[in-house]
Formats: structure tokens, C-alpha cells, sequence
């Protein structure tokens, strides 16, 4: 669809730095660049129309910021805003080819788990820009770090218009964003739910982003899109350090991959742009054709290749479980999130999520469920319901691929579930059942596995996103079907080449000793071809033979899989039951404790905890013995890269939990509130991003400390005054814009002239080391956790 606005372009061209270059041209730091689309259009303009002049075939739009959350005190509305933004352009690129393009940026609020904005009131921002900017001829949708997100500003452009869209998000050297976003997973997620183009913007230099781009690469066949930045601007000239010529040798080498969408992002200039365009001119530029994109699904921070078997957790489903039936009517979703936690530490590789029960509203219980259940790790999922508006309210909320849990034979079924598959770009399992029941015989189920994938793949959905369910029976009641289901299965993967899944402990309803049963029935299936088997892992058995599987087939490389997960047995003969692979019955009693439930983000159960803790025990001892050290945890392996910002955030917010608790005590009990010291938080002038910020606060605040947040585009003089005024030890600094960090720098100087004894951290995506150094901060912060570090070191 991109390519048919131009059809005879070896690659297509896109503008520069619109920012940077309002700033150079002397629009004062803090302003509101959209708002000069209304006061001062010639501005925009006048800097639009350099790019038209050295060859741009898509002018962004000035309406980056244009939403309802940062345009609040502009005094305009969102349709003003971008009406008069699309207007500049379209005077820009008067007489010329030259597209205009609405331009989407991230809404500057943190979407839950990490923040307060829903997922619903995001779309209905993003929606809001999208029908204000009707009249552009494409859209794109830039500088995201949250798939989340993305997701939400992609379906509202892809629902409220037909236009084109351009999808790119900002990536950190570790191949992830910073909300933990792997490539991979932006990769497949947006294809799939119907992008244009995808790629990465802004954050780095070319030369940083070109691994980020091959990986990339490797995980769509949509066009790719690059728009680096010039670098970072020098501390003392505020130039941009990476000229036009280095920046063009940079970018050209992107040509390689096959790249065809070329632009620039901060500190880009017209010449940067030309320069790039006159190299890439002369590049060889390969077609990307028949392009091998491997079966998986994933969460926004993980994927799983379907490469070899991989578990499906059965267990959050309520069929025979009076306890999680219990749990659903009394909304408890602590205890569903236990049954995913201890599945997950068992070995599942995904979890099958099922709460359709009886008397309860099973769209509002889905989408609640699949929020938390995402909140809490990366595991992907797999949805299952038998209604078609269940299945789409838990296909909107997910963040990622999931499995769809499932379609059928059944004109009904096909016509009313894989067109929900196509459109939000999820993998599914197709049952070999139709409206006479499931056939006997292994041929019969076969066609109808045939039928499936000859109707989804008319719909567009890709061969490698069917999995086929050949079924299993009961065998006390038919025991030849077990002969039959393998046959189909094994024909289903040699003959159609698919995927398989099977819900294995079906085969032994009705006889004794169904351990052995289903666990030898597991062993043949996977010999047979079972790709994902659906069993309880927490029954050590089955873990156990899908491992040794995996070991025996060579799977699992030097048979390190298995040595980790069974390494410290006791004993050759005892139950190989890892500890955190036990049901919540057999767990030991110290493994129910406060810093279980922080790793788990478990909310409730961490403040229930926590009162029962201050029955026998000081209120500092916990803070400092208990909570403390569990962040702690918690942050080696955030940094580690074992978990990411949503499971950070989740520890800390069961820690907040406690804290409330603790704080409530020592009020009932006239006692001292607790406080390590208060620390000086601030988003420095010019800047309206606040995210990273909040976050610091949030840890910051778990840890004990009293932070004084004083928001974002916050005076130099103001963060002086304040940390005079209480003494502070530390102040905190966050910056995400280049065009900004000369406040940065003016800050720290006036902070040190008022406070010298006063130590200064500063971070964003903007900032280096070497950066923050220069400036004359005292401590420089890559994420969270290391202002968490730095805090202890200066205030105690």
C-alpha cells in the first residue's frame, strides 16, 4: 500500500529533524511546536519546505505532540492543532509529488501496568488525532517505546482510515526498547495487525541502530524503515555530532538489508538528508523477497519460537476446579496469577488462558485477566474462548502474538473466528471437528485440518501461524481413537507441514493411574509431531518427558535445559519436582513469604504479608531485612536483563502495597513515619516527556525514600530553590529531547551554586555518560535502578 504513493522510487524519502530545526531557527525551549501551525505557520513552513527542496518524498506533519494530554494548556483544540499542521505542509510541498503525513507521537503518559492510562483511553486519543487528520495522505506512528502503545495508536489509525501506515519505535543498544520491547515481537506484532512499513527512529546514531535494523529484518517482510539522529548535540556548540557526511556513509550502509524508507530524526538537517539521498542513489538496494519468517508468538518482552515442542500451561481454565471457579466469582485474581506464576516455574512456555464459567461476565473477567497476567511477566498466551466477542475483547487488550484458542470446522466458526485472527495478527489452533462432530478416523480429521488452512490462508493469515488440534479422546471409552489422533497428527505435520497441538491429558479421563497413561500417550505424540502439548507441568511427569524429548532430539543443545532444571535432586529416585514447580499446596511455607509475593506482583497477598509480618516484627526490620533487599533482587535481574520494566514495576508496586501497610501501623501506633530522605525530582524546562521520571519516582518511593517531584518542564531556578529550601542531599534530573539538554546544563549550574553539597544524577534516552559528565552532573543513570544505587550511596 506504501509503495503505490510511489510506485517508481528505487527507495523512498522521508524529511529530517523538524524539531531541531524549529529550535536552531530560534523557537524558545519550552514552546510548543504545534502550536506555531497557528501562530507562527510560516515557520514551519519555511523549515518544511528545505526538505521538499533536496528531494523529500513524505513531509511529517508538525503534529507530533498534537493529543489532548500535552496540548491540554495550549489553549487549542486537537482538531485545530492538526487541521492547521497539515495545512503548512500541504503549502510546503505546493507543486511538488511530495506526501504529507500525520504524525503520531507517543501520548507522554505511561500506559498500565507501568502507568495509570488504560489501554482504552489511549486508543481514544490516538483516535481522536486520527480523525482530525483526515486530510494527510499517510500516517505514521514514531518514537514509540511501548508496544502497548503502538498497538493502541495502529488500530486506531487502521480503524478510523484508509490510509497508509508508517510504524517506527525507538530501540536502546541492547535490542529492546525501554519499556523492554524486544525487536522481534514489534517486528511481528505490528505486521500483524496490518502496518505498512515498521522501523526504528530516533534514540541513536546510525551506526547504533544498524544491528537493531538487520535483527528487524529477520521478523517482517513490510518494508523497513530507518530515520537515525545526527548523534548527540555538543555540550558547548549544540551542534549535532555526526556532520552530513558521516551520517550519509552511515545510513547508506542500511541499503544492504534492503532497507527502501530512508529519513532523518534529531539534529537532521536538509544537508544531512541530501547527503544521505545522493549515496543511496548510487547503493544497490536488494529486493527483499521470499523472506522465511519462523513460527512464533510473543509478548511484548518475549518470543517463543514454535522450533521445537514448547508447553502449553493448562491450568487457568475452570473446568473440575472448584477453587478457580471460586476465584473467578470472587474476582481474585491473585490467585490466578499464582496459577500462571508457578506453571511458568514449572516449565511452561506459554499459558492457555480460559475463564469462561457460569453467571459471570466472561469479556470483562477475559480482559481483566489478560491485563494482569501481562502485567506480571512475559509468558505469551494463549486465548481461549468459545464466544467470538470474548475472543476479540482478549485479542485487543494483548500486548503481542497470541494464540487463538480456536476455530473449527464449522462454517460458523471459520467465518466468525479467522477473520479476528487476520486482523489482529495472531496465530491459532485449528480443531479437526465440524458440524458432524469429531470424525473417527485419522483421514477424515485430516481434511478438515486441510480445510482450515486452505480457508485461513484465503484471508491472508501466513501457513506458519496454523496450528493444527487433531484431538484427543478418552481412551476408556474409544481406544482406538488414541491410534487415530496420532495418525493424524503425524500426517498434519509431514504432509501439510503445520504446526501441532494437543490437549494431552484428555486420554486418560476414567482410569486409574492416569499419570502413566498420559505421560506415555505425551512421549508418542511427540515423536509423532506434537509441537505444543497442553498439560499441567506442575505434575513433574510431564514436564519431565517433554525435556527429555527435547535432550534426545538434540533440541536442547549440550543439554543445558535439563541440567539446569534438575541438577540439584536430591536424589536419583526422589519426585524431580523443582521446588518453584510445586502447586500452591505443596509449597514450603517459607516460600510463601513477602518477597515471593513482590517477585510474583502479588498485590494483596504482599500487603496481607506484610500486616502479619508487623505482629512480631519491627516496622524498619521489615523495610530494611525484607522489602529492601527483595528491590534489591528485583533489580539485579532487571538488570541482568532477566526481567524488564513491567516486572520491575510490578515488584515495586507490591512494595508500595507494603509500605502503605507499614505506614498505617506506625499511625495507629504514634509512631515516626519511615523515610530514608528526600531526594528532588524534576523533568528539566523545555521538556514535557515525564515517563522516565515517574518511574524513578515509583522506585525511588518503594525504597523508602521521600521524593519531591516537581513534574517536567520544571524552571532552572524552581529545582534550585527547592533543594535549598529542604536541604536535599540528591536531585534528580531527566531530559528526552536533545533540544533540551542545554536547561539540563543551566540546572545543574544553579543547583550548585545554591546547594554545592548537593549531588546531581541526571538520565534519559538523550543522555551518555561522557554526556552527563560534561554538563556537570554528578552521576549519570541509564534506567531506574541506577538512580535507585545512587541514592543510596548519597542520601543513606
Amino acid at each position: 500500500m506504501l509503495s503505490s504513493l510511489f510506485p517508481h522510487r528505487k527507495f523512498i524519502r522521508l524529511d529530517g529533524g523538524m524539531g531541531s530545526m524549529l529550535q536552531k531557527g530560534g523557537m524558545p525551549v519550552g514552546a510548543l511546536p504545534e502550536v506555531y501551525n497557528i501562530t507562527e505557520p510560516e515557520r514551519i513552513i519555511a523549515a518544511q519546505k528545505q526538505f521538499v527542496a533536496v528531494g523529500s518524498d513524505i513531509i511529517y506533519a508538525n503534529t507530533f505532540g498534537a493529543n489532548r494530554h500535552k496540548m491540554a494548556k495550549s489553549g487549542y483544540s486537537v482538531q485545530e492543532l492538526i487541521s492547521a499542521g497539515i495545512a503548512c505542509a500541504r503549502k510546503a510541498c505546493a507543486g511538488t509529488d511530495t506526501k504529507v503525513a500525520l504524525d503520531i507521537g507517543p501520548i507522554g503518559q505511561l500506559l498500565e501496568p507501568l502507568g495509570t492510562l488504560t489501554f482504552e483511553e489511549a486508543y481514544d486519543i490516538f483516535r481522536e488525532e486520527v480523525l482530525a487528520g483526515q486530510d494527510a495522505d499517510l500516517i505514521v506512528i514514531e518514537t514509540m517505546t511501548d508496544l502497548y502503545e503502538t498497538k493502541a495508536a495502529l488500530l486506531a489509525a487502521k480503524e478510523n482510515s484508509d490510509k497508509p501506515v508508517i510504524c517506527t519505535m525507538t530501540f536502546e543498544p541492547n535490542l529492546r526498547t525501554f519499556t523492554g520491547c524486544t525487536v522481534a515481537s514489534a517486528a511481528m506484532t505490528l505486521e500483524g495487525l496490518g502496518a505498512d512499513a515498521v522501523g526504528v527512529n530516533c534514540s541513536l546514531g546510525p551506526d547504533e541502530l544498524f544491528p537493531i535494523v538487520e535483527e528487524m529484518a529477520k521478523w517482517t517482510t513490510l518494508p523497513l524503515v530507518v530515520k537515525p539522529n545526527a548523534g548527540l548535540p555538543d555540550p558547548v556548540t549544540g551542534e549535532y555530532l555526526v556532520d552530513p557526511a558521516e551520517f550519509a556513509q552511515a545510513v547508506v550502509k542500511f541499503a544492504q538489508l534492503g532497507v527502501t524508507v530512508y529519513g532523518g530524526c534529531c539534529g537532521t538537517t536538509p544537508e544531512h538528508i541530501k547527503a544521505a539521498y545522493d549515496l543511496l542513489e548510487e547503493a544497490e538496494i536488494p529486493r527483499r523477497e521470499n523472506i522465511e519468517i519462523p513460527a512464533a508468538v510473543c509478548s511484548a518482552s518475549e518470543v517463543v519460537l514454535i522450533d521445537q515442542p514448547r508447553i502449553i500451561g493448562e491450568r487457568i481454565n475452570p473446568t473440575g476446579k472448584k477453587r478457580f471457579k471460586a476465584a473467578l466469582q470472587a474476582n481474585d485474581m491473585d490467585y490466578i496469577l499464582d496459577q500462571a506464576v508457578q506453571q511458568v516455574d514449572a516449565g511452561a512456555d506459554l499459558l492457555d488462558v480460559n475463564v469462561g464459567m457460569p453467571g459471570i461476565d466472561e469479556k470483562g473477567m477475559m480482559i481483566r485477566t489478560v491485563k494482569a497476567l501481562q502485567s506480571i511477566g512475559g509468558t505469551p498466551l494463549q486465548l481461549d474462548s468459545t464466544i467470538p466477542a470474548v475472543m476479540e475483547a482478549a485479542l485487543r487488550v494483548y500486548n503481542g502474538k497470541p494464540i487463538v484458542n480456536s476455530v473449527n470446522g464449522e462454517e460458523a466458526s471459520l467465518q466468525n473466528i479467522l477473520p479476528l485472527v487476520k486482523k489482529y495478527g495472531a496465530a491459532v489452533v485449528g480443531l479437526t471437528l465440524d458440524e458432524n462432530g469429531i470424525p473417527k478416523k485419522a483421514a477424515d480429521r485430516f481434511a478438515i485440518a486441510k480445510r482450515i488452512l486452505d480457508r485461513a490462508t484465503a484471508l491472508g493469515i501466513p501457513k506458519r501461524d496454523v496450528y493444527i488440534d487433531c484431538l484427543t479422546l478418552t481412551a476408556s471409552a474409544e481406544q482406538d481413537g488414541a491410534r487415530e489422533t496420532l495418525e493424524a497428527l503425524h500426517r498434519v505435520k509431514t504432509e501439510l507441514g503445520l504446526k501441532t497441538v494437543l490437549g494431552v491429558s484428555n486420554i486418560s479421563f476414567g482410569l486409574p493411574n492416569r499419570e502413566a497413561v498420559t505421560r506415555t500417550f505425551l512421549t508418542m505424540a511427540l515423536e509423532n509431531g506434537l509441537d505444543l502439548p497442553i498439560i499441567n507441568p506442575n505434575i513433574a511427569s510431564m514436564a519431565e518427558a517433554v525435556r527429555a524429548f527435547r535432550l534426545l532430539r538434540g533440541f536442547d543443545v549440550n543439554c543445558a535445559a535439563f541440567v539446569e532444571a534438575y541438577a540439584n535432586m536430591p536424589t536419583a529416585t526422589a519426585a524431580a519436582t523443582p521446588a518453584a514447580a510445586k502447586p500452591a499446596a505443596e509449597k514450603a511455607p517459607e516460600t510463601l513469604d513477602l518477597p515471593y509475593a513482590m517477585s510474583h506482583g502479588l498485590k494483596n497477598e504482599g500487603a496481607k504479608i506484610t500486616a502479619q509480618l508487623l505482629e512480631t516484627t519491627d516496622a524498619m526490620e521489615v523495610v530494611n531485612e525484607i522489602l529492601i533487599p527483595a528491590l534489591d533482587s528485583a533489580g539485579k535481574l532487571f538488570e541482568q536483563g532477566k526481567i524488564f520494566l513491567p516486572q520491575l514495576i510490578q515488584t515495586a508496586s507490591v512494595a508500595q502495597a507494603a509500605f502503605e501497610v507499614i505506614k498505617t501501623t506506625l499511625i495507629e501506633r504514634n509512631a515516626a513515619p519511615v523515610s530514608r530522605g528526600e531526594i528532588v525530582l524534576a523533568t528539566v524546562k523545555g521538556d514535557i516527556h515525564d515517563i522516565g521520571k515517574n518511574i524513578v519516582r515509583v522506585l525511588l518511593e518503594n525504597y523508602g525514600y521521600t521524593v519531591l517531584d516537581l513534574g517536567r518542564d520544571v524552571p532552572c531556578q524552581l529545582v534550585a530553590d527547592t533543594a535549598k529550601e529542604h536541604g536535599v542531599k540528591l536531585v534528580g534530573l531527566s531530559a528526552l529531547m536533545t533540544t533540551t539538554l542545554g536547561a539540563m546544563e543551566e540546572t545543574i549550574q544553579l543547583v550548585k551554586q545554591s546547594c554545592p553539597d548537593c549531588k546531581i544524577v541526571v538520565g534519559g534516552a538523550v543522555l551518555t555518560a561522557d554526556y552527563a559528565e560534561k554538563i556537570g552532573a554528578d552521576f549519570y543513570a541509564k534506567d531506574a535502578m541506577e538512580t535507585v544505587a545512587v541514592a543510596k550511596e548519597v542520601v543513606g
